[in-house]
C-alpha cells in the first residue's frame, strides 16, 4: 500500500529514523531509533501519563465503592464500567478518522479530566459515580483510535512493531505504577482525593500532545468526501470480519475477557485473605509485571516469523496459571500466577501491531477502535459476570472456569493462525515496504 505519512513529513532526522528496514538482519529496530523520533516520543509521553491516571483511577474508585458497601458484585460492576463503554464506541471511534487525530488525543483528554474531577466529590452516591466513571472512559476509545492511527503515520515498518511495543510495555508500566500507588495512596490520603488529583495527569497529556505532535488533516480533510457515521461502522466491521486474518486477531485480543477476570476481583480477593486495598493493587499489578518482562523478550529476542507463529500457543498459556485458584493460593502465588498470565499474554503486543499494519490507512482509526471497542467489552461484561458468580461460589472457582474456558477458546484460535500466521508476515512487510 501507499506510504501513509501526510502532508507535514518530520526532518531528514525523524524520516530517516521512521523508515522501514531494508534487510532481513534489521528486524531488530532498535528502541532507541524509534525513541529519536521527537514525535513519537510526544506520543508516548502522552500515553504514559494517561495510562498511568487511567489505572490511578481504576483501583481507587473501585476502593471507594467497595468501602462504602462491601459488596464484591458492586466492586466488580465498578472495574465492569470501565470497560463497558465501548459496545457503544463504534461512532466515536470514528472521530479518529473524520477529525484531525492530533485534535481528537487533545479534546479526548480535556474532557476525561473535566468528568473525573466530578467522581471524587465526597458523598456523591454510588450510581452518580458509576455513570460518571462510565462516561469518563467514553473519551479514552477515540483517544486509542487517534493514537495508533498516528502511530502508523510517524513509525513505519518494521519499526512499527518496536513502537507498538514500546507503547504497549509502557502501558504495562503505566498500569504497574497506577495500580501500586493507587492502592498505597488510597491507603493514607483515601479515594476522593485520589481520584479526583487523577485529572491533573490527562491535563498534562492534552498539554504535551499540543505541543509535541505536529497537526496534520484527517484522512477525510474534504468534507464533501467524508462518509456518514453509520457507513464508516458498517464498513469498519465488514473491513474487519470479512478478512479471516484480521477476525482471528480480533479474537485473540478478545480472549482478554477471560484471563482478564482477576483484575475485577482484585478487591474480594484481597479481604478473603484478610489483606486491604495495597494488596488489592498488587493483585491488579501482577498481570502487568509479566506483560512488562515478556514483551521485552518476544519484540527485542524473537524473531519476527517466530514470535508470530507463536501468538496462538501464546494465547493458550495464558489462561493456563488461572486453573491455580483451584488450591485457593496466598497472595505471592496469586501475584506470582498472574505475572505468568501477563508474559504470556504479551503476545498482544504482536498481534496489535500486526494488526494496525493489515489494514488500510484510511480505516485504521475505525478498526483499530473496533477491536479495542470488543476487548474492552469482553473484560466489561468478563468481570461483570465473574463478579455476580464471585457472590455465590467464591473467587477461586470463577477464576478457575474462566482458565478452563479460555484454554479451549485459545486452542481453537490457534489452528488456523497457524495456516494464517506466514501470509500475515508478508503483508506486514509488503505495509512497511510500500
Amino acid at each position: 500500500m501507499a506510504n501513509p505519512r501526510l502532508d507535514n513529513t518530520p526532518d531528514n532526522e525523524d524520516h530517516e529514523s521512521s523508515s522501514a528496514p531494508n534487510n532481513n538482519d534489521d528486524w531488530r529496530s532498535s528502541y532507541r531509533d524509534v525513541m529519536a523520533i521527537g514525535e513519537f516520543r510526544s506520543v508516548w509521553l502522552a500515553h504514559a501519563l494517561s495510562m498511568i491516571g487511567t489505572n490511578l483511577l481504576n483501583i481507587a474508585t473501585s476502593v471507594l465503592v467497595f468501602q462504602v458497601t462491601g459488596s464484591a458484585l458492586a466492586a466488580g460492576v465498578t472495574l465492569a464500567l470501565t470497560f463497558l463503554p465501548p459496545i457503544i464506541s463504534p461512532l466515536i471511534a470514528g472521530l479518529a478518522d473524520l477529525f484531525p487525530r492530533r485534535r481528537v488525543m487533545i479534546a479526548c483528554d480535556i474532557a476525561r479530566a473535566a468528568v473525573i474531577v466530578l467522581i471524587g466529590i465526597p458523598g456523591m452516591p454510588i450510581w452518580a459515580i458509576w455513570i460518571l466513571l462510565f462516561c469518563s472512559v467514553l473519551p479514552s476509545i477515540p483517544f486509542a483510535a487517534a493514537r495508533a492511527a498516528m502511530m502508523a503515520e510517524i513509525v513505519q515498518g518494521e519499526r512499527y512493531v518496536a513502537s507498538t511495543a514500546i507503547i504497549q510495555l509502557t502501558s504495562q508500566i503505566g498500569m504497574l505504577a497506577g495500580l501500586v500507588a493507587g492502592g498505597v495512596i488510597v491507603s493514607y490520603v483515601g479515594p476522593n482525593i485520589t481520584v479526583m488529583s487523577t485529572g491533573i495527569l490527562f491535563v498534562l497529556s492534552a498539554v504535551v500532545v499540543l505541543l509535541g505532535v505536529k497537526a496534520r488533516p484527517s484522512p477525510h480533510a474534504d468534507k464533501e468526501d467524508r462518509p456518514g457515521f453509520l457507513a464508516m461502522t458498517r464498513d469498519g466491521a465488514k473491513l474487519v470480519f470479512a478478512d479471516p486474518r484480521l477476525r482471528t486477531l480480533a479474537l485473540l485480543a478478545w480472549l482478554a475477557g477471560l484471563y482478564g477476570i482477576p483484575y475485577g476481583l482484585a478487591n474480594p480477593m484481597a479481604q478473603e485473605i484478610g489483606a486491604g486495598p495495597a494488596a488489592a493493587g498488587f493483585i491488579m499489578a501482577g498481570a502487568p509485571i509479566g506483560a512488562f518482562a515478556g514483551g521485552l523478550v518476544l519484540t527485542r529476542i524473537i524473531p519476527p516469523p517466530t514470535r508470530m507463529r507463536l501468538l496462538g500457543p501464546l494465547a493458550v498459556l495464558t489462561c493456563v496459571p488461572l486453573l491455580l485458584w483451584l488450591t485457593g493460593p496466598p497472595l505471592w502465588l496469586m501475584v506470582t500466577a498472574l505475572a505468568l498470565c501477563g508474559v504470556a499474554g504479551s503476545y498482544q503486543f504482536v498481534a496489535n501491531a500486526a494488526f494496525v499494519l493489515c489494514v488500510p490507512q484510511e480505516g485504521r482509526g475505525l478498526a483499530f477502535g473496533l477491536v479495542a471497542a470488543g476487548l474492552q467489552a469482553a473484560q466489561g461484561v468478563g468481570i461483570l459476570v465473574a463478579g455476580f458468580f464471585a457472590e455465590h461460589f467464591g473467587t477461586g472457582v470463577v477464576i478457575a472456569s474462566a482458565g478452563v474456558l479460555g484454554v479451549v477458546c485459545a486452542a481453537l484460535l490457534s489452528i488456523p493462525w497457524s495456516r494464517m500466521a506466514g501470509q500475515t508476515i508478508e503483508r506486514m512487510n509488503a505495509t512497511g515496504n510500500a
